[in-house]
């Protein structure tokens, strides 16, 4: 299947993370999170943090199999970009992963003009949480009006995030990335689950499946910070989801390997393909929980 992996949808976001240099000094401005997660936890290694973000294929093929499918563009299906509401830091990371999984839906569907209000509150939302310094509004702005090159924009998004991640760890406040993860995760899930809804597509269907492994990479960040009562919150709400998940069954069928020359060299490509085998109405299910934990999180 082309777009193996349900993803994030919020490229547009990370693709333009403006990450300092390794001489740049620290920080002191950074203001302490008004929470305790990040007391006494695990710490997660670079590696192991590159390995499950990797292992989420970018949300930007999401994004493309929706267009592909010719199904309308819904700005119904995207959060409020109204963001007074959001008076922590808890809150504020999880709908910055939200807004730029809508600003990658935006981006699919060339809809400039939406798209700079959701550039205006990410900004905020930044600012916020102290990582404003890492935003190019700019060149944002730049790429909310152009979609072409996406397998430069997926790499990219995947690299600069990291460099993120890594110097949000380095202050302390690796909560707060692993909450934009989660965030934009969730709106990935709940954005097809609509599109589904309006449109059995299969490949949506699969897409959809084989979020049962990427939502256990994910509980494994969300449960180092379990301590923190915010975080006990969302995991609770993320096991609903896992449960239902228990019942997708996923299994890789290997095809005959294939020869390729590359650079001038012989290689060997071993072909295989995972098959998602999930009930209509366990999808149901799973798309109404992703659709309540979402609507849920963007209203408190």
């Amino acid at each position: 299947m082309r777009f193996k992996h349900l993803a994030y949808l919020f490229i547009a976001f990370f693709v333009l993370i403006s990450c300092r240099s390794s001489n740049d000094k620290k920080s002191d401005e950074f203001a302490v999170p008004d929470s305790v997660a990040n007391r006494g936890v695990l710490e997660i290694s670079d590696q192991a943090m590159k390995n499950v973000t990797q292992n989420i294929s970018s949300h930007i093929e999401t994004a493309a199999l929706i267009k592909s499918l010719n199904v309308p563009f819904s700005k119904e299906h995207l959060a409020s970009t109204e963001v007074e509401g959001y008076n922590t830091q808890f809150n504020q990371a999880l709908v910055l992963g939200i807004y730029g999984a809508d600003l990658g839906y935006l981006n699919m569907y060339s809809k400039t003009t939406v798209a700079l209000d959701y550039l205006t509150s990410i900004r905020k939302l930044a600012n916020n949480l102290n990582v404003g310094q890492f935003f190019d509004f700019n060149t944002l702005q730049r790429l909310a009006k152009n979609n072409e090159n996406l397998d430069s924009l997926m790499y990219i998004s995947q690299r600069n995030f990291n460099q993120m991640d890594k110097y949000l760890r380095e202050n302390n406040r690796s909560n707060l990335s692993t909450l934009m993860v989660a965030g934009g995760w969730i709106e990935g899930l709940y954005l097809s689950g609509k599109v589904f809804r309006n449109k059995p597509d299969p490949e949506l269907r699969e897409a959809i499946g084989e979020q049962k492994i990427i939502l256990g990479d994910l509980m494994i960040l969300l449960k180092n910070f379990e301590k923190d009562s915010d975080f006990a919150s969302l995991i609770k709400k993320f096991e609903r989801l896992n449960e239902l998940f228990k019942d997708v069954t996923i299994t890789i069928e290997k095809g005959e390997p294939e020869r390729k020359v590359v650079d001038g060299r012989l290689v060997i490509q071993q072909n295989e393909k995972s098959v998602v085998s999930v009930s209509d109405k366990l999808l149901d299910k799973i798309i109404s929980e992703s659709i309540e934990i979402r609507n849920n999180l963007i209203n408190q």
